[in-house]
C-alpha cells in the first residue's frame, strides 16, 4: 500500500469475533478460501489474497502494516481504492467489528468511503461464490458490494409423509453435557484400545462372513429378533449423529440441532455441525466426520464378545451374528466416498477441497477432450481429481464384488 494519507493508513480493522476461515481448498482450478458468519449462517468464497488480508485484520494491526506484509509477500502495493472498496465489502457483509481500531483518536471511524456498517449483513447463501477473486488484492480492479441475496427458503413443510422436528431446544448445550460425560473416550490411552478392539472384530466378520450371511437369512423367518435386530440398529446410526456433533465439540465446533428427520417409511436421527470445515486441522475436520461410522462400530463390540463367548441359545446367537454383519455393513457404507455420504467428506478432506464430485466431473472431461484447460489446473489438482476418481471407482467395485459373492452364497449354500 501507498503511504496511505491519514485515517486510512492508521485504520486498524477488526473482524468480528464469529467470523471463521477456512484454509486453502481447491474449489475447480482455483483455490479458495471459505468465510463464514456463525452468527447468521452467511458463507462466501475468496482467493489466497484477498484471504492473505483478511486473516491480518484483528484490530492490532493498520492498513499500513497489512499492506506492507501484502507487498512482502506478493511484491505489488494497494492503493487507497482498493482498501475502500475491500473494507466496503466486508462491511456490507457485515463482518467487521465497529471502532475495531486499537488507537484512540480519530482513527476510530471507520476509514472514509469504507461503507463499515454494524447493521444487518448481506445475506449469503452457504457455499455461494460471492467471491472477490479479482478485487482488491489482485487486480486493481475491486469487487462492488454485493445486492442482497434474496430471502432464505422458506423451510419444507412438515407432513406425515416427510419432515423434520427438532428434539432439544439448545443443542451446542445438550452436545456440551454428552461431552462431559463421554469425552474421556476421546482420551488416546482409550480410543486407540478401542479402535484395535473395533480392527480385529472387522478382521473375525471378514473370515466368518458365510456363517454370518446365513444368520441374516435365518434372522429374515424370525419377527422377534428381526424388529429387535432393527431397533439396535437404528440405536446406532443415533449415536452415529451424537458422535460428530461430541468429536466436532470436542476439537471447538458448534452443533445448531438435534432433530428428528423422516421420510417414511425411514426415520432417522440427525445432528447439524455448523462450523465443520473451519476447524483448525485438517486431522480435526476428518476426525469428525469419520465419528459417526466409528461410534457404529463400537457399538457392536459387547454384540461381538456375546456372540465369541457367551453360552446363548441359537436363536440369540444367530441374530447377534446377523447385527455384527448389518451394523457393520451400515458403518462401511457410510464410509463410501461418495455425497453426501461421511467418506465424500473424508475425501474431500483429504484432497483438500470443495465441491470434489462436481470439480473431478469437469476435469476429467476436460481432459479426456484434452482441452488445454486442463493442463491449465494447478498441480494439486490434477493429482487429486484423478485419484478421488479412481478410489472411488475401487471402492464401488470392491462393494460390488462383495454384494454378488454374498448374494451367490446365499443361492448356493
Amino acid at each position: 500500500m501507498s503511504a496511505a494519507p491519514g485515517a486510512l493508513a492508521a485504520y486498524r480493522p477488526a473482524l468480528r469475533p464469529r467470523v471463521l476461515l477456512s484454509d486453502p481448498l481447491l474449489d475447480g482450478a482455483a483455490t479458495v478460501h471459505l468465510i463464514k458468519d456463525a452468527e447468521t449462517g452467511s458463507s462466501f468464497k475468496v482467493g489466497p489474497k484477498e484471504h492473505f488480508l483478511i486473516a491480518r485484520m484483528d484490530g492490532e494491526r493498520s492498513l499500513a502494516e497489512i499492506g506492507e506484509e501484502y507487498a512482502g509477500e506478493y511484491g505489488r502495493r494497494l492503493g487507497d481504492a482498493h482498501w475502500k472498496r475491500l473494507l466496503g465489502l466486508l462491511g456490507a457483509k457485515g463482518l467487521l467489528a465497529s471502532g475495531a481500531d486499537a488507537s484512540p483518536g480519530p482513527s476510530t471511524a471507520p476509514p472514509p468511503g469504507a461503507t463499515v456498517s454494524p447493521g444487518a449483513p448481506v445475506a449469503v447463501p452457504p457455499g455461494a461464490a460471492a467471491s472477490m477473486g479479482s478485487s482488491a488484492a489482485g487486480s486493481g480492479r475491486a469487487t462492488a458490494p454485493q445486492p442482497p441475496a434474496p430471502a432464505p427458503p422458506v423451510p419444507e413443510k412438515r407432513t406425515l409423509l416427510r419432515g423434520s422436528l427438532p428434539l432439544v431446544a439448545d443443542a451446542d448445550a445438550t452436545t456440551a453435557r454428552l461431552h462431559r460425560a463421554v469425552g474421556f473416550l476421546l482420551a488416546p490411552a482409550v480410543l486407540v484400545p478401542l479402535l484395535a478392539l473395533t480392527l480385529a472384530m472387522e478382521a473375525v466378520v471378514l473370515v466368518r462372513a458365510s456363517e454370518l450371511l446365513l444368520a441374516v437369512r435365518g434372522l429374515l423367518a424370525n419377527p422377534v429378533l428381526l424388529t429387535g435386530t432393527a431397533v439396535l440398529l437404528w440405536v446406532s446410526t443415533a449415536l452415529h449423529e451424537l458422535a460428530h456433533g461430541v468429536v466436532a465439540r470436542h476439537h471447538g465446533g458448534r452443533v445448531s440441532e438435534i432433530g428428528l428427520r423422516w421420510r417414511l417409511p425411514a426415520v432417522i436421527m440427525y445432528c447439524t455441525v455448523d462450523d465443520y470445515l473451519y476447524f483448525g486441522t485438517r486431522r480435526h475436520r476428518i476426525a469428525t466426520a469419520a465419528a459417526g461410522a466409528v461410534m457404529n462400530l463400537i457399538f457392536l463390540l459387547p454384540f461381538c464378545a456375546l456372540w465369541l463367548f457367551a453360552p446363548l441359545d441359537d436363536a440369540t446367537h444367530e441374530a447377534f451374528a446377523a447385527l455384527l454383519l448389518l451394523g457393520s455393513v451400515q458403518a462401511l457404507v457410510m464410509l463410501v466416498p461418495l455425497p453426501p455420504l461421511d467418506g465424500y467428506r473424508i475425501a474431500s478432506q483429504l484432497a483438500g477441497a470443495t465441491g470434489l464430485a462436481a470439480s473431478t466431473g469437469v476435469y476429467l472431461r476436460l481432459a479426456l477432450r484434452r482441452s488445454p484447460e486442463a493442463a491449465g489446473y494447478p498441480r494439486r489438482a490434477r493429482i487429486a481429481y484423478p485419484a478421488y476418481a479412481g478410489a472411488t471407482a475401487l471402492v464401488l467395485a470392491c462393494a460390488l464384488a462383495a454384494a454378488v459373492a454374498g448374494v451367490h452364497h446365499l443361492l448356493t449354500a
